[in-house]
């Protein structure tokens, strides 16, 4: 352990570094968003993905691989779908596709674990959405499907724009505008949760002790543990990872971190996917769909990854291709920025989002709300982040100083 001013630095680096990591990628993301709110009719919506078939389901997991995204512009552009027609199946899968079945997780993944873990994430990926569409299919009411759709439309404030002729729409100025409002909704809703989420992880990084976490995992020094401690492993990955967000770029490492120290595949696999059933994401659920629903998604969602993960780690041991620890590499030593294609995405993207807000900010009318929340829990929120800012500015001006 160092001083407290090199760890101090250290977190505000690693949160930094997480956020620069992800910075395009929410960009990318609440860009489809937006133009999905603008431009996808209803009818077109309810015509490809309204039903709750096996083509449904498939179109969704394939629309969502191709614009795979972070959670959070991944959690607006379901809400996009499912209010504009889609069935909660098919919006799941899309969610669920569009954060797991993601071609450059993979590549981190294959840098920091093994390939082994690749596979994983593609087969987990498919066997979520499996999961999740068996256990919606047995458990939810058509009255509590629609009563969510209704809140999802009601906080998407969706039919105040006219009508929603998408041809007319993308070709005009008044189209584009509305994807700029859109576009500053979906970052003026969840900013505050970004800020308090990854500079929660650069803490916990830096300053939390490896071997805690180690102890969270009973059976991790075992050389075969039992299937009660798989089971567990595979519990306690989503349940430490619940209070925090890193999301799933940024648990990689730490995953590797778990996994080198002994952790099964099962807990290391249930870890990477649990970047949507953690508290911000449960938060963010709520605001669209009602407390009630938000919770329902989160114990499907956890049952579906708990039981994916054991599942995944039994077949890849029955097939003789589970994974040894040291096949993980070191990741203390990080570096975040520098000049490769992430600079590149987020100079690009830096620049579509000054654009886009300035555009909106300049044009919106006086009249026009925001939908801003004043609640108790916003204000808390804001607090937090306000504070987390703090930590991160003190920790790069005081830490590095003392470092």
């Amino acid at each position: 352990m160092g001083s407290f001013s090199e760890l101090w630095y250290r977190s505000a680096y690693i949160s930094a570094g997480l956020f620069w990591m992800a910075f395009w990628a929410f960009g990318l993301g609440y860009l489809i968003s937006s133009m999905i709110q603008v431009f996808v009719t209803k009818q077109r919506m309810r015509e490809s993905m309204g039903s709750k078939g096996p083509k449904s389901v498939g179109l969704a997991t394939f629309f969502g691989f191709i614009s795979s995204s972070c959670s959070f512009a991944a959690l607006a552009t379901t809400r996009s779908l499912f209010t504009k027609g889609a069935g909660l199946v098919p919006s799941l899968a899309f969610l669920l596709a569009s954060t797991n079945l993601v071609i450059e997780l993979g590549i981190v993944i294959a840098i920091f674990l093994s390939w082994q873990f690749v596979v994983a994430e593609y087969l987990g990926g498919l066997l979520l959405i499996l999961c999740t569409w068996l256990l919606v299919k047995w458990t939810l009411s058509e009255e509590f499907e629609q009563q969510a759709r209704e809140n999802a439309r009601e906080e998407a404030d969706e039919g105040s724009e006219g009508p929603d002729d998408w041809k007319k729409l993308i070709t005009s100025l008044e189209g584009w505008r509305r994807v700029a409002r859109k576009y500053f909704m979906e970052w003026n809703m969840v900013w505050k949760d970004v800020t308090v989420g990854f500079t929660v992880a650069g803490i916990i990084a830096a300053f939390v002790p490896h071997q805690f976490f180690e102890t969270l995992f009973v059976g991790s020094s075992a050389d075969s543990p039992a299937f009660w401690q798989i089971l567990l492993q595979a519990l306690v990955g989503p349940v430490a990872a619940f209070f925090t967000f890193i999301g799933s770029m940024g648990n990689i490492p730490l995953a590797a971190v778990l996994f080198s120290n002994g952790v099964s595949f099962a807990g290391i696999v249930a870890f990477i996917f649990s970047d949507l059933v953690v508290f911000p994401v449960l938060r963010i659920q709520s605001k669209y769909y009602g407390w009630k629903m938000a919770c329902y998604i989160l114990v499907v969602f956890l049952v579906s990854l708990v039981t994916s993960a054991v599942v995944l780690h039994y077949g890849f041991d029955l097939l003789g291709m589970l994974p040894s620890a040291e096949s993980a590499k070191s990741v203390s030593d990080r570096e975040f920025f520098k000049v490769d294609y992430t600079l590149f995405l987020n100079i690009g993207f830096g620049l579509v989002s000054a654009l886009l807000v300035g555009w909106h900010l300049k044009s919106r009318d006086s009249q026009e709300g925001e939908g801003n929340d004043s609640s108790a829990g916003e204000k808390i929120l804001f607090f937090l982040s306000t504070v987390s800012l703090l930590w991160i500015s003190g920790g790069f001006l005081f830490g590095a100083s003392g470092a």
